[in-house]
């Protein structure tokens, strides 16, 4: 069975990916559709100058694509998504998949009503290949239980290219919705957690006084049957760093622990796809950029099949469930 993909909205990069790896494993994009002209426009039509735009978003949501990869302004994600489960396609969203808990709880009953697919695009670990390498060896035991993991989620401000919504906390839904829920579904995959605590959640806006909106740090802890976890994401990877952040993530386990370093080894090796493993056997640093990215193809199967072995459903609602509550906890306090 063949399968289509039509994207709904480009004003976030990771659209790029989201499209690339779907076309890489033969799904055919039939088209695109954005509000006005984001700056990541240009891109996507010299990524994909074969794919055309369609001029109404009636147009998309009616072309009879299989799924729909929507990376639209966060607080425009929702809407987006839930018509396009109505008009039955199932659905790829960038991250945060929502701002509020309205918007969730929408989003569950219209997954319920239509039958239709939610998943999350999670990229920094379903778009890393060291990822993959990681879970190869947890679930192969190499560090013995997992207890513990700590995520850092750097990035740079690039504040000439950023547009309005991204300096405005209800459009882009704030620091631990957005950036943490990558860091909360590492924690969640790993130490092998239905769910988790939130034990304390906090976020600053220590550099950016001009833009009172923008939330420039934030932190978490979890707790979860099976082990705890700490996150860090921020916005103030220096400008010196090849790249736009040191995306790191430890994963500590009763026999060893793994880090990977997904996008740059400072002081180390060039190229990405770093990962460190240390055991009662081997002290080894790991080339993983052969893993491969298997979440795009179970999705494709998934689509067929009306199976989950991409991300279970409840695995993706947890995930952006914890992170809401996380803002809102910080935001509280």
């Amino acid at each position: 069975m063949s399968l289509t993909c039509v994207a709904l909205g480009l004003d976030h990069r990771h659209i790029y990916g989201m499209t690339e790896n779907m076309r890489k494993i033969g799904v055919d994009c039939v088209g695109y559709w954005t509000q006005g002209d984001p700056e990541t426009l240009p891109g996507y039509v010299k990524w994909f100058p074969e794919i055309p735009r369609l001029a109404r978003l009636e147009d998309a949501l009616t072309c009879g694509a299989d799924l729909a990869l929507i990376s639209a302004i966060p607080a425009d994600r929702a809407a987006l998504t839930i018509r396009a489960m109505q008009n039955g396609m199932d659905v790829m969203s960038d991250k945060p998949g929502c701002t509020t808990f309205e918007q969730f709880d929408q989003i569950k009953r219209t997954v319920v009503d239509t039958g239709r697919i939610w998943s999350v695009n999670f990229s920094e670990r379903f778009e890393t290949p060291v990822s993959t390498r990681a879970t190869e060896l947890v679930e192969a035991g190499a560090i013995g239980r997992v207890i513990q993991t700590v995520g850092l989620g750097p990035h740079r401000l690039n504040r000439a290219t950023r547009p309005e919504w991204f300096f405005k906390r209800d459009r882009y839904g704030g620091i631990l919705t957005d950036i943490a829920s990558h860091q909360i579904d590492q924690f969640l995959h790993y130490t092998g957690s239905e769910t988790a605590e939130i034990t304390n959640a906090f976020v600053a806006n220590y550099a950016n006084p001009k833009d009172p909106g923008l939330q420039d740090f934030g932190e978490l802890n979890l707790r979860s049957e099976n082990g705890t976890g700490y996150i860090r994401v921020d916005w103030f990877t220096p400008d010196a760093l090849p790249n736009w952040g040191d995306g790191r993530l430890t994963i500590l386990g009763t026999d060893g622990y793994i880090e990977i370093r997904k996008y740059v080894d400072v002081g180390g090796a060039s190229g990405t796809d770093h990962l460190i493993l240390v055991n009662g056997e081997a002290c080894q640093k790991i080339d993983a950029t052969d893993a491969g990215l298997p979440y795009f193809s179970r999705l494709a199967d998934d689509i067929r099949n009306r199976t989950e072995t991409a991300m279970t459903q409840t695995h993706c609602f947890t995930v952006m469930e914890l992170a809401l509550r996380a803002q809102e906890l910080a935001e509280r306090r």
